[in-house]
């Protein structure tokens, strides 16, 4: 008798230990030790060698001031969650931010909030399938806003950010996004005149809004912070940085700093991946696998969770407006490195 209970006891033991295994191995897996310096700083020299030619694509018009960016102005970097960094090419150039701006403001808002449910019931995070600018959207989706990284939800977002009025709005942004980025950052006022003076499809994503109680502060003024916010300029290796924050769990590898909250994290992943390619994001997900965010000024980052950021930067665009040879260079880095979080099918 006495030996019956001992063996069902190692048993129930036994079963702790396969199910905290079967729990343990796959978070293990996900968290293997970040790549060699060597081979951080190969794979990015080989990716901006590979791409660099592309002549794909072209600069967003638009905008009239994106028109005038130089067309082969090519960057990449990688800023690992310990704070290193590699780089190749055009790292130093500042390129308006764009729509890369808008899952830090969603986590902005989450913070402010409290809750990340906020941005899910005030906005929404399902993707659109149609692009990013798309009024169409706004007529067959009847929540009007479904999520923070199309026009609509972005500026939605925006409206969100805890306010008295404008200035003060934009500039609680501007603070985040420095800490983010643990740099001075600066609005590069010719973007954002020239985006001022013809964002009238953004205005009336604002109208739409408000004629659906779904816009959190005076329609226009939240349009002429979401274009100011757009126009902020970022490098490669800063925007790299602010990726690598979310990668980081939320601090800042460089300063040190806890920036964002780690339980709003996972939740801005999880928009980036579901809509950070606005309709090419079931692609950018079957091909690379992992969250990331684009902009017509020209830059992507993409998020390895505990591990590292990926930027690339090049102002030609594809119809979808994401960057040609950003996109082709971090496929490559990713696909090098074995970092999808998917598997890499090798």
């Amino acid at each position: 008798m006495q030996r019956n209970r001992c063996f069902e006891s190692w048993q129930r033991v036994l079963m702790v230990v396969l199910f905290a295994a079967s729990v343990w191995t796959p978070m293990i897996a996900s968290a293997q030790a970040i790549p060699s310096a060597e081979v951080l700083n190969r794979v990015i020299q080989e990716a901006y060698a590979k791409y660099k030619d592309v002549k794909d694509g072209a600069t967003a018009d638009y905008i009239p001031e994106l028109a005038k960016v130089p067309s082969e102005l090519f960057g990449l970097a990688i800023v690992t969650a310990r704070g290193d960094v590699y780089t190749a090419g055009d790292v130093n150039y500042s390129f308006s931010i764009q729509s890369v701006s808008k899952p830090f403001t969603a986590a902005l808002v989450m913070q402010e909030q409290g809750n990340a449910n906020a941005i899910a019931e005030k906005i929404g995070v399902e993707p659109t399938g149609l692009p990013f600018n798309s009024i169409l959207a706004t007529q067959i989706l009847k929540p009007v806003s479904v999520n923070p990284l199309v026009n609509s939800g972005a500026i939605a977002s925006v409206s969100m950010v805890k306010a008295k009025d404008a200035q003060e709005r934009f500039a609680k942004i501007m603070v985040f996004f420095q800490a983010l980025a643990g740099e001075k950052l600066t609005v590069l006022e010719d973007v954002y005149k020239s985006e001022a003076a013809t964002n009238q499809r953004n205005r009336a994503h604002a109208y739409i809004l408000a004629a659906s109680e779904r816009i959190y502060s005076d329609p226009m003024e939240a349009v002429d912070v979401y274009t100011r916010q757009c126009s902020i300029g970022v490098t490669a290796k800063q925007l790299g940085v602010m990726g690598a924050t979310l990668a980081n769990g939320g601090v800042n590898p460089i300063s040190g700093v806890r920036i964002l909250e780690t339980r709003y994290v996972p939740k801005v992943l999880a928009i980036m991946m579901m809509a950070g390619f606005y309709n090419e994001s079931g692609m950018w997900a079957f091909t690379t696998g992992l969250p990331a965010k684009t902009g017509v000024g020209g830059g992507i980052v993409a998020v390895v969770p505990g591990k590292m950021a990926i930027v690339g930067f090049s102002p030609r665009v594809n119809d979808a407006g994401n960057s040609v040879r950003s996109m082709r260079a971090i496929e490559y880095i990713t696909d090098q490195l074995g970092v999808n979080l998917f598997g890499t099918g090798r």
